[in-house]
């Protein structure tokens, strides 16, 4: 007799790299309690992923040894393509000397471009770590390795910085034809489909960097089976990207940290701000709808700002002194401005219903943030009366949530435990089970092959027989 279990995942990640064991979900004596129903709203026309705890001995599954509490004992196993420095810190004007496809950064590290190119630079605090990753004296205690041989690997890490690659070199330079951007896409789509990495799994098992809205859009409809890491699904329909096949990571504030915060309720002035584009192309309206609702407001503070003329400064000071940040939809769903708030540890209120955030698996953003749909935001009044009526004690417990829940969001080089890129690791491991079942199911009849004999096709069982 089977015996069947729930296809629901046991949770992978490791408590110990959060903050606060009560930003997970709780367990009652072993016994799973799932997220509440509010957490599991179809996006897009795909469910959210919930965790829950097997409450068992320790399993192996998707290729981790999982112990009975769900955590994980081995990192992940990574394997990470040798491309061409053109496509990853050769944009960084990094030099390589002789046949050097990577620097050594025991001696030097490559620096990202600040401000905007910053803000979208996963690719390259993922790619950092994974090189880290090989002279780690104890790799068990990383949540991601590298590994040379791709068949012990969990997932294929293919190292294109697309953002910076957008950023930098998206505009066509005569006598090009196309830009540096769209052929590096060209190159990477061509060479990748080359691999038999590729062909076995149908790219289900590669991890493709996407960050920024507009980076590989030449590519995407090409590697769509991949995983992509993504900001947002706002320029993606759902068959090519969605929550149950990739992951939203987090966006590198742009604001420093806000560190030795003696703040509190009162000495907070400014009750609301907002400093940025207020007519933006997706997001225009709501943002041009709010600025005329709320302009007036006594200690509201909503104004036109950007990276220019000391914007991030200002920003700083601004958010530093105020209780609640307004983070509205702009030309996508998402912006830098939540991640923002979050190191300004000014609770976020956000209007913007197609959002996705990262870690939403693990994290409740109920616990410190606002949501507002948009609908609502644009009647006369309720948006600054909802936020009015925030208690003191009510916003003194969502900022001491958002001070736990800071170093989640925090990208850094060398890597620690509970930071943004732990974190990403964390969630592409949670994908890990789904793609090794595709890509099995996809191989059901691998060993029947198509042959020829006298003109008439034949399949022929070459499945050995037991």
């Amino acid at each position: 007799m089977f015996v069947l279990t729930s296809s629901s995942r046991a949770g992978v990640f490791d408590r110990k790299s959060l903050p606060d064991e009560k930003l997970l979900t709780d367990f009652n004596n072993g016994d799973s309690q799932t997220l509440n129903q509010s957490n599991v709203e179809s996006s897009k026309g795909s469910n959210r992923a919930i965790l829950v705890d097997n409450g068992g001995k320790g399993v192996e599954e998707g290729g981790f040894r999982l112990s009975c509490n769900g955590n994980l004992k081995e990192p992940l196993k990574i394997y990470m393509y040798d491309l061409d420095p053109e496509f990853h810190f050769g944009l960084l004007d990094w030099k390589p000397q002789g046949n050097e496809i990577w620097p050594d950064i025991r001696t030097r590290i490559p620096s990202i471009p600040g401000a905007l190119n910053s803000q979208h630079s996963v690719e390259y605090w993922l790619t950092l770590d994974l090189l880290a990753s090989e002279f780690s004296a104890n790799p068990n205690t990383r949540q991601a390795i590298r590994v040379k041989n791709s068949s012990e690997a969990d997932l294929i890490f293919v190292p294109f910085f697309s953002s910076l690659s957008y950023n930098l070199y998206s505009k066509v330079i005569p006598p090009r034809k196309k830009s540096k951007n769209m052929e590096l896409q060209t190159k990477l789509v061509k060479f990748l489909r080359n691999q038999k990495e590729w062909k076995v799994s149908g790219g289900r098992n590669h991890v493709v960097l996407a960050h920024h809205p507009n980076s590989m859009l030449d590519a995407r409809m090409q590697l769509w089976p991949a995983i992509f890491i993504l900001s947002d699904f706002g320029r993606y329909p759902i068959n090519i990207a969605n929550v149950e096949k990739d992951v939203i990571a987090p966006y590198k504030h742009l604001i420093k940290s806000y560190v030795n915060d003696s703040s509190d309720f009162d000495s907070l002035k400014t009750l609301l701000f907002f400093q940025g584009a207020i007519y933006r192309k997706y997001g225009g309206f709501a943002r041009q709808e709010l600025f005329y609702l709320l302009k007036d407001e006594k200690d509201v503070h909503f104004s036109f700002g950007s990276v220019q003329n000391n914007g991030i400064r200002k920003a700083s000071q601004g958010m530093h002194s105020s209780k609640f940040c307004l983070n509205i939809a702009g030309d996508t769903h998402s912006s830098n401005r939540l991640f923002d708030s979050i190191a300004s540890h000014c609770v976020p209120v956000i209007v913007s219903d197609e959002i996705e955030l990262p870690y939403e698996d693990i994290l409740d953003y109920f616990e410190f943030c606002i949501f507002v749909r948009d609908s609502d935001a644009m009647k006369k009044g309720f948006l600054i009366n909802r936020i009015r009526s925030i208690t003191k004690d009510e916003w003194t417990q969502m900022w001491e949530k958002l001070k736990q829940v800071e170093p989640l969001f925090e990208f850094q080089y060398p890597s620690k435990d509970g930071d943004a890129v732990q974190m990403i690791w964390q969630s592409l491991a949670h994908k890990v089970p789904g793609v090794k079942m595709k890509i099995n199911k996809s191989r059901r009849y691998d060993r029947f092959v198509p042959r020829k004999r006298r003109g008439l096709r034949v399949i022929e069982n070459t499945s050995t027989q037991l």
